[in-house]
């Protein structure tokens, strides 16, 4: 086996400003363990810990110098550090904080498709070490589990395909059967998506229009599907004109993320690509007459309809 060639001065100083908070979150590691980590030899990584004596911050006094403990490193070949020096000061989230980005970790964990592995669960450990006080133990859940988002779950799990009821508005309801590839979570609506096998195509679906929903044993193929939102721009989507008051272009959010945008006075007007006109009737509802729903004909009708449902509440 050939030498190592020499460390530069570069990679030197490279090293040890990765060394330290290696160790800082190891805590006592073997020499050997660290050396082969940081793909250098034992001896040349002892000699650059032994220099971390030396530096620290410009006062220069002792207790403002890296440390490490000398007996353990003479004992055992260990390294762990005694006194880090100003890494206990550096900015921490706090409690509430850490509690909140937690819970919206959980809350990522908890849909289908989205976080597999064990990344979100690494993010989580870290993000508690981190904070500067324990943050509040939070269980989280978006909505109570339907059967519906049960059997999508199930689906994903297991790799086949779901059968199910769609409910379209202003259509007759259709039995799909639907290789499930993710769920997609916007505005406190779900949707699923997947490979339709009655369309031969990938289509959204909202999962409250979905309806005796199946998980049956035909295995799902796997769909090549880069697109991760229902409001950019693919090949056979939907179009749709609404008008807006322009002061509330920025409530839209990514409705108007890919829209082809007019300014006008009073109103602007964005032609949209969606997977489903009729679910612009939210939004034009949910802006109180500074949103109006133009075109499709479905769209504009499913929008009176909804409004008239709503203000029949009243009475």
């Amino acid at each position: 086996m050939s030498a190592r060639p020499p460390l530069l001065a570069i990679d030197r100083v490279a090293l040890v400003m990765n060394l330290v908070p290696y160790l800082v979150e190891k805590g006592p590691v073997p020499v050997v363990d660290a050396a082969r980590e940081f793909d250098v030899e034992p001896d040349v990584l002892r000699r650059l810990a032994e220099g971390l004596v030396v530096i620290g911050l410009p006062e220069g006094m002792h207790h403002e110098l890296f440390d490490i403990d000398w007996d353990l490193l003479d004992e055992r070949d260990e390294l762990q550090l005694l006194n880090t020096v100003a890494f206990e000061r550096a900015p921490r989230l706090t409690a509430r904080e850490a509690a909140a980005l937690l819970a919206g970790l959980q809350l990522a964990q908890s849909a289908p498709g989205v976080a597999t592995g064990e990344t979100v669960p690494a993010l989580i450990a870290k993000l508690s070490r981190g904070a500067s006080a324990a943050p509040s133990q939070l269980v989280v859940a978006a909505d109570p589990v339907d059967e519906v988002r049960a059997a999508v779950r199930d689906a994903l799990d297991k790799g086949v395909a779901l059968s199910f009821t769609h409910h379209k508005p202003d259509a007759e309801p259709t039995t799909r059967t639907v290789d499930p590839v993710r769920i997609l979570v916007k505005d406190d609506q779900w949707y699923l998506r997947g490979w339709c096998h009655l369309r031969r195509d990938m289509r959204t679906f909202h999962l409250d229009r979905v309806t005796d929903a199946v998980v049956t044993d035909i295995p799902a193929a796997a769909r090549d599907d880069p697109e991760t939102t229902i409001f950019a721009r693919e090949d056979g989507a939907l179009e749709a004109t609404i008008r807006f008051v322009p002061h509330v272009a920025p409530l839209l959010g990514q409705y108007l993320d890919y829209a082809e945008i007019t300014a006008g006075d009073p109103l602007s007007t964005a032609l949209l690509r969606v997977a489903d006109p009729a679910q612009l009737k939210r939004l034009a509802t949910r802006r109180g007459g500074s949103v109006e729903v133009v075109a499709p004909a479905e769209a504009r009708q499913a929008t009176v309809e909804w409004a008239r449902a709503a203000l029949a509440q009243y009475g």
